[in-house]
């Protein structure tokens, strides 16, 4: 299969063992003929593209790491190969680049020289946990990681939670893993008993994804243990 020079925009699992449920086989075709990648983690790109293809010519490629290590004037000279006339590859971690993902920055660059940008189907887990919330998907916003010092967090949820209020809004947001469990307690005590929060979490793994929609309230009698485990939380008014 021949591509023609574009940015292709790559999705990754977010469960590492469901390609076939989630990365459509015509991307499989289209990476085959990539040997330029940006990526946010050269280790774990490497072995994502191993996975997808054993025969895969790692060391014919040429990978460019993208995150929050790199030097902002670099991300330029991270499209030479596109400029030249080669197609070339952006991965995050798990789910669509340039989402909630520092590949966002050679988009921007791609789109201001008018290089051609194709995004590809794959999985979202703002948009998975929406589907599955119950909450408003017409109108929704998705707010990256809140402030880490209590009273700055404090003030951002109620922010959230009066713009649920006035538009109807459903909002979105994010933890470090490892501070799930204390993130669903300061919601529950923070929040009014009636708000609505959902916590999704290992979506897409058949064996661990759970996806629970309930009144602050309740959440506060709960015990769940969402520990280490790559979770999203949304909020919604009715």
């Amino acid at each position: 299969m021949q591509i023609e020079s574009a940015l292709y925009l790559i999705p990754v699992e977010i469960s590492a063992s469901t390609t076939d449920m989630t990365i459509p086989v015509g991307n499989l075709q289209i990476v085959r003929d990539i040997r330029t990648f940006i990526v946010e983690n050269l280790r774990t790109a490497r072995r994502t593209l191993r996975h997808w293809d054993r025969e895969f010519p790692i060391d014919s490629c040429t990978f460019h790491e993208l995150n929050g290590h790199t030097p902002p004037m670099a991300a330029s000279g991270y499209l030479d190969a596109l400029r030249r006339g080669e197609p070339v590859g952006v991965m995050s971690e798990a789910g669509c680049p340039a989402v909630a993902d520092p590949g966002a920055d050679v988009v921007s660059i791609a789109q201001r020289e008018g290089l051609k940008v194709v995004p590809l189907v794959g999985p979202s887990s703002i948009l998975l946990s929406l589907m599955g919330s119950g909450f408003n998907g017409q109108g929704f916003a998705f707010n990256g990681y809140l402030p880490i010092e209590e009273h700055a967090r404090h003030k951002a949820v109620k922010e959230l939670e009066n713009i649920c209020e006035r538009r109807g809004q459903t909002q979105i947001f994010i933890e470090t893993p490892y501070r799930n469990n204390k993130m669903i307690k300061f919601l529950a005590d923070t929040l009014r008993p009636d708000t609505l929060l959902c916590v999704a979490c290992d979506l897409t793994d058949a064996m661990r994804q759970t996806i629970i929609t309930l009144p602050a309230s309740k959440w506060r009698n709960k015990q769940p243990d969402y520990d280490k485990r790559p979770a999203i939380f949304l909020i919604h008014r009715r």
